[in-house]
């Protein structure tokens, strides 16, 4: 993929998982936004991203009986890499000011670290978030909310 492509666009874990997972509850609206992407629009994935999506697809309580491997989950992140739909990406050097800005908060909120950060990553790597939640969608600005 062309590293300046004109859309860079970067699916939160539940959005990877529904693209990956013929049998998740939100695959057709995760596979109709996909398809629908110019051609030259390049998805990212983040180390938070791909742990996140391996993790989920080896976790049984969310697989049910398609639950896989690991050399399964990994040979399922590979097919989005080698057959070119998507790319990894560093963490964008900037980041940590972005994360601790974003995070910043006067109350514990321990649900809120996964959604600052990828919101901050969003942000620093200047991508296009995507997801499926709307606290995080409402973090960052531009973000794709598939609802």
């Amino acid at each position: 993929m062309n590293r300046f492509t004109t859309l860079s666009v970067f699916p939160d874990v539940n959005v990877w998982l529904a693209l990956s997972t013929p049998d998740h509850q939100h695959f057709a609206k995760a596979w109709s936004w996909y398809t629908a992407l110019p051609a030259d629009a390049s998805l990212r994935f983040c180390r938070f991203t791909q742990l996140g999506l391996l993790r989920l697809l080896t976790t049984a309580s969310v697989m049910g009986k398609g639950t896989l491997n690991q050399l399964e989950a990994w040979d399922a992140y590979d097919r989005w890499l080698n057959t070119g739909h998507a790319e990894f990406t560093e963490e964008p050097t900037r980041l940590d000011a972005v994360f601790r800005s974003k995070s910043a908060r006067t109350q514990a909120s321990p649900k809120d670290w996964a959604d600052s950060y990828l919101a901050s990553f969003a942000a620093a790597a200047h991508l296009t978030l995507v997801t499926f939640d709307k606290a995080l969608a409402s973090k960052v600005r531009g973000a794709v909310l598939l609802a």
